[in-house]
């Protein structure tokens, strides 16, 4: 019998280091943590050891996801719960962006999700909860901010996506939530704002996606949910 497994994404620092730590916690999970840099998995590795397994894996690139695939199907793993934080920011004013800078952020923050998605899709058990992490730059009607255009954009765009996965994939008793974030102390956050104090830390808001990751879906299908104590 395949075993099953929570995966997070973007698990090198921050939220996700932070998430997949918390989640490692309890001993009836198994973790699955993938980011582009494999020292700082190693890092997290050994907060605790056995609990979790690691992949350096390059999401910008449908050749690279193919190792997180062999990963999974050499090692008979059911992803029930995937954790999608993987995500990137570029701050500019509007008429400084170039078409890379859109492209790079579409890239980033919303065909990362699509790809791995895509991969992992034979690999995702039946019931399981699919929650990418979003942003309230992203949330509809939330306060936006100069020089995060591209960044805002993105996000509101892999919160719609959600949205169409979850029915898309509601046949199949597959669960897909966003939650949007806002400010958290992150180096993400301080390089949108610098000098300004976040009213939470990754430890903090880790729980909570933690807990949301592994039993939200109980309760709740297509959400785009804001979970945010300022913005920024």
């Amino acid at each position: 019998m395949a075993k099953k497994t929570i995966l997070v994404t973007g698990a090198s620092k921050g939220i996700g280091f932070a998430t997949a730590k918390h989640l490692a916690g309890n001993r009836k999970n198994h973790i699955l943590a993938t980011a582009r840099s494999g020292d700082k998995l190693q890092e997290l590795k050994k907060t605790n050891p056995g609990r979790i397994d690691t992949v350096a894996c390059d999401l910008l690139n449908s050749s690279n996801i193919q190792i997180l695939v062999d990963y999974i199907r050499d090692n008979d793993l059911e992803i029930a719960t995937l954790i999608h934080n993987a995500g990137g920011l570029v701050k500019k004013p509007f008429i400084e962006l170039t078409d890379d800078d859109w492209n790079a952020m579409w890239n980033t923050n919303v065909m990362s999700a699509v790809r791995l998605l895509r991969a992992l899709l034979p690999f995702i058990g039946k019931n399981a909860h699919f929650v990418t992490i979003g942003s309230m730059g992203g949330y509809q009607g939330s306060a936006k901010f100069p020089e995060l255009a591209a960044y805002s954009t993105s996000k509101g765009a892999l919160s719609i996506w959600s949205e169409c996965m979850s029915a898309e994939l509601k046949h199949r008793k597959i669960s897909v939530n966003c939650l949007c974030l806002g400010a958290v102390e992150t180096e993400m956050f301080q390089a949108a704002f610098p000098g300004v104090k976040a009213p939470l830390k990754p430890r903090d808001v880790a729980e909570y996606i933690g807990d949301f990751a592994v039993n939200g879906h109980k309760f709740m299908n297509g959400q785009v949910l804001p979970v945010a104590l300022g913005n920024p």
